[in-house]
């Protein structure tokens, strides 16, 4: 079964229709799939908000349909509401701006609320009750698989601002894929499993990282101390442990880099990265401080050679009492006791008492931080293997190419 699974994958791929299959305009589907219309799986919605309703959604790429505040922490929709749209739970809604990860604007279903109002600029609509499962269809828009349909009808705004020009009576006579209503939902019956596989393995990630985040506050303030050491911590101004270095052709790594410059230079204003080691990708700073013992040694924990010429760029060298691995995690608990802006914070860093073991002691703890680490960096892969392993799924069953039984 694999075997004529991997062969009939194959000859799609080269446009030759299998045994039990057809070519339409949509591709090569199953014999026994229908294309229709899409207005005869979902009829429009354009009802206006006569009550009020004041849950104002917008489309997320994450968390789909969801009230605007929530995402952008504030309301940006008019103050007159009643023109907007008024959507319920399991209503569809297309916002025509394109972003990243949607080059033809994104389709969502509302699933979060009851009910809430959308901008009258999107396309709403809800479907036929006949042969057409709420669900199915979810997976199916997420999938961009109304993408081809789209870029038949639209253009870009007269004005360049991102908002794809298509009449609703074209999208609405655009082509879909109907399966037989029983493999829809068994189709959504096994993307639901995945889907769930996947909450469980982010949920277990935001556990993992909740208790290295209470490890770092126990172990980096003393309050637990590791077996075999008793000695009492030292007190230190960070001017006796760290030396500060200008900021002048110092390697480091950004979060945030443009892969069109071959050497991209670091600009005040964005988050970086304590620069030091590929596992401590999950962990960022606010006020721009990177520490290294030395520039050689430094040079082989990043990725990418960074120039740093800004003067709001912070480097700290650390001394023989400071282990780098330690005084990288120290420095992200300690930050929060720094206020004010941060142009002034070299003085206040300066002056800033912290209390420290024996290095012994420094790097013991730091080894159990960078194991740690490490884990969630797994976990995070293993994450990111079983999204794309999804999406691979339903491209292959949205489409029919793999049939379900």
């Amino acid at each position: 079964m694999i075997e004529q699974i991997k062969e009939r994958i194959e000859q799609i791929k080269r446009g030759v229709v299998p045994n039990g299959y057809k070519k339409t305009s949509i591709g090569i589907v199953p014999s026994d799939w229908e294309v229709k219309k899409f207005k005869t799986q979902f009829y429009r919605i354009t009802r206006k908000n006569i009550e009020g309703n004041c849950n104002v959604l917008t489309i997320s790429a994450q968390h789909g349909l969801i009230n605007q505040e929530d995402f952008f922490n504030k309301c940006v929709a008019s103050e007159d509401k009643s023109n907007y749209y008024l959507i319920h739970k399991g209503e569809f809604a297309y916002n025509k701006s394109y972003s990243n990860g949607y080059p033809y604007g994104a389709l969502k279903s509302l699933i979060l609320y009851d009910k809430g109002v959308v901008s009258p600029l999107y396309i709403c609509f809800a479907r036929i009750e006949e042969n057409c499962s709420s669900n199915y269809y979810s997976y199916y828009f997420e999938q961009g698989l109304m993408n081809k349909e789209i870029q038949v009808y639209a253009q870009e705004g007269a004005r360049s601002h991102g908002l794809l020009n298509i009449r609703v009576e074209d999208f609405f006579n655009s082509n879909i894929l109907v399966p037989k209503l029983a493999e829809q939902e068994k189709i959504v019956e096994i993307l639901v499993t995945n889907d769930k596989v996947i909450e469980l393995k982010e949920k277990l990630i935001s556990e993992k990282q909740k208790q290295k985040q209470y490890l770092m506050q126990q172990l980096l303030t003393g309050k637990k101390r590791l077996d075999g050491f008793d000695e009492k911590w030292e007190k230190y101004e960070l001017g006796e442990i760290f030396d500060y270095l200008q900021p002048t052709q110092y390697i480091v790594r950004s979060t945030d880099y443009s892969d069109k410059y071959i050497t991209p230079v670091l600009t005040a204003g964005k988050k970086f990265i304590l620069g030091y080691t590929n596992e401590y990708d999950n962990i960022f700073i606010d006020i721009p401080v990177v520490i290294f013992d030395d520039f050689t040694t430094a040079s082989k924990f990043v990725d990418f050679p960074f120039k740093v010429k800004s003067s709001a760029m912070k480097i700290l060298k650390c001394k023989n009492c400071i282990d780098i691995k330690f005084a990288y995690s120290a420095m992200k608990q300690i930050k929060h006791l720094v206020g004010g802006h941060e142009r002034h914070w070299i003085s206040k860093y300066s002056l800033l008492i912290i209390k420290i073991p024996s290095l012994k002691e420094q790097k013991a703890i730091a080894d159990i931080i960078s194991c740690a680490d490490q884990e969630i960096k797994l976990l995070k892969e293993d994450l990111k293997l079983e999204k794309l392993n999804k999406k691979s799924l339903m491209q292959l069953l949205l489409t029919g190419t793999v049939r379900v039984n």
